[in-house]
C-alpha cells in the first residue's frame, strides 16, 4: 500500500496551473490571482482622523484639563481645511482629513464642549487617533501575493487601489463520469439490482463548492466501447476528468481497462480507510495533458478520496498557493475507535463548538456506502493506525465545508 503523503505528491508532481484571464473586479471574488498586487500609492493617501473628536495641535495638550478654542468643523470629504493655532480645536469627523497645524485628535468622549470652549480629560501625543498617509499601504508594497484567494477583503483591498481589471488564474472545468450497469438516473426507479447513482450529484456539487467548474458527463453503462467515448468527450471539453467506479480488481472493472489503453495512468491502492483504491494519470489531448482521477464506486469512499487527492489538485491547478485539506484540532467527545490494520482512518464526525474549543462527534455508522452519515459529517477525523483516540483526547480533523 502507498502511504498518503506520497500518493498526494504524485497528483500535484503530475499537475500544471492553468492560463490567466482578466475578470472584472465584480467577478474577481472567489477566483485566485494570476499575479502578485503591488501598490502605487499611499493608503490612505492623506493624515485623517480615526474618530469623531477635535483636532489639536499635541504641544497644547500636554497635560489634562486643557481648555481651547473651538474655531470650526471639518467632515469627512473636506477639501478646504482651516488651520489650527496655539490655543485652538477643530471639531473633526471620523476619515475627515487632519487640517493643517494639527496633529493629534481628541476622542469627542474624552472632551467637555461649552459654547465655543473643549475642555480635553487626558493629555496627547503626536499622532494620537491619527490615521497617518500610508499606514496601511505605499507604492512598492506587495500587498498580496500570486496564488492568494481573492476573498471579500482582498475584493475591497484591489478597489482601495483601483483595480477594476484583475488577473486571475482560469477555473478549472471538471467532467465528472459514473460507470456502472446498477446505476440509474436519480429521476429514475431503480429496477432489481439497480440502485440511483449519487456519486455524480454529489461529486459536481463538491467541485462547485470547491470554487471550480463541473461538466456532469453522465452515466456510462459497463461497455468498453461506451466508457472510451465518454471519457475522450470529457478530456476533449474539460481540463480534468473524474471518473467514480471501476478502479479496484473486479472482472467488469472496464474504467481501468480504458484508461489503460488510451492514458498513461498509475493504479493505487492507499493506506486509507475509506478510500484505498485510486487511480491517476494524464489523457494527452490536443496538445493538452488532461489529468484523470479514478475514484473509488463507493459513494462515501469517492467523496473522500476527491477531498484528500482530487481537490488539492484541482487548487493547485486554479494556481491556489495553499492547496491541502484544511485541518483542525478538536476534541473527541466519545471514544473514536479503530483496528489495527496498517492504514489512516478518516472517521466522519459532525463538530460542535465548547467554549474555546471544537468538539467531534461520530457521524453514526462508518461505512463506505453510509451516505446519511457523511451527509451529517462537517469533518473527517484522522485517526492513525492504532487503537483510535479516548474521549476527551485531541484530535485532528480535516473540514469537508467549503473554505
Amino acid at each position: 500500500m502507498i502511504p498518503l503523503p506520497d500518493a498526494q505528491a504524485h497528483v500535484l508532481s503530475s499537475v500544471h496551473r492553468l492560463d490567466a484571464v482578466d475578470v472584472s473586479l465584480s467577478e474577481s471574488a472567489g477566483r485566485v490571482l494570476a499575479d502578485a498586487v503591488v501598490a502605487d500609492a499611499l493608503i490612505p493617501p492623506f493624515a485623517n482622523s480615526a474618530v469623531d473628536g477635535f483636532a489639536v495641535r499635541s504641544e497644547d495638550a500636554t497635560v489634562p484639563g486643557i481648555t481651547l478654542r473651538i474655531i470650526g468643523m471639518v467632515a469627512a470629504g473636506a477639501s478646504r481645511l482651516p488651520a489650527v493655532g496655539p490655543g485652538e480645536a477643530i471639531r473633526i469627523m471620523t476619515g475627515a482629513p487632519i487640517p493643517p497645524g494639527a496633529d493629534a485628535v481628541a476622542m469627542v468622549e474624552q472632551c467637555d464642549v461649552r459654547g465655543d470652549l473643549v475642555e480635553l480629560s487626558e493629555a496627547l501625543g503626536s499622532g494620537r487617533n491619527v490615521r497617518a498617509a500610508g499606514d496601511d499601504m505605499a507604492p512598492g508594497d506587495r500587498v498580496l501575493d500570486a496564488g492568494a484567494w481573492i476573498g471579500p477583503g482582498a475584493v475591497g483591498l484591489l478597489a482601495t487601489l483601483g483595480r477594476t481589471v484583475v488577473p486571475v488564474v482560469r477555473r478549472p472545468v471538471v467532467g465528472v463520469l459514473s460507470t456502472g450497469d446498477e446505476l440509474v438516473d436519480p429521476a429514475s426507479t431503480p429496477g432489481p439490482g439497480q440502485i440511483r447513482d449519487s456519486n455524480r450529484p454529489a461529486l459536481c456539487a463538491l467541485i462547485r463548492e470547491r470554487g471550480f467548474d463541473a461538466v456532469d458527463l453522465g452515466c456510462a453503462p459497463d461497455d468498453e466501447a461506451a466508457i472510451e467515448a465518454a471519457i475522450l468527450h470529457g478530456v476533449a471539453s474539460c481540463d480534468a476528468l473524474v471518473t467514480s467506479g471501476g478502479v479496484s480488481m473486479g472482472d467488469y472493472d472496464y474504467v481501468k481497462v480504458v484508461l489503460d489503453r488510451i492514458g498513461d495512468m498509475r493504479w493505487m491502492q492507499i493506506a486509507i480507510r475509506p478510500a484505498k483504491p485510486f487511480a491517476f494519470g494524464v489523457i494527452a489531448h490536443g496538445g493538452r495533458s488532461v489529468p484523470v482521477f479514478g475514484l473509488p464506486g463507493n459513494p462515501v469512499s469517492s467523496l473522500v478520496s476527491f477531498e484528500l487527492l482530487a481537490a488539492p489538485a484541482l487548487r493547485s491547478m486554479a494556481g491556489r498557493a495553499d492547496v491541502a485539506p484544511l485541518v483542525v484540532p478538536a476534541v473527541a467527545s466519545a471514544p473514536l475507535r479503530r483496528r489495527r490494520d496498517g492504514k489512516t482512518h478518516f472517521a466522519r464526525v459532525a463538530l460542535d463548538r465548547s467554549g474555546t474549543e471544537l468538539v467531534a462527534t461520530a457521524a453514526s455508522q462508518q461505512g463506505s456506502h453510509h451516505m446519511a452519515a457523511m451527509a451529517r459529517a462537517d469533518g473527517l477525523a484522522v485517526l492513525p493506525d492504532g487503537d483510535g483516540v479516548e474521549s476527551g483526547e485531541r484530535v485532528e480533523v480535516v473540514l469537508l465545508r467549503s473554505y
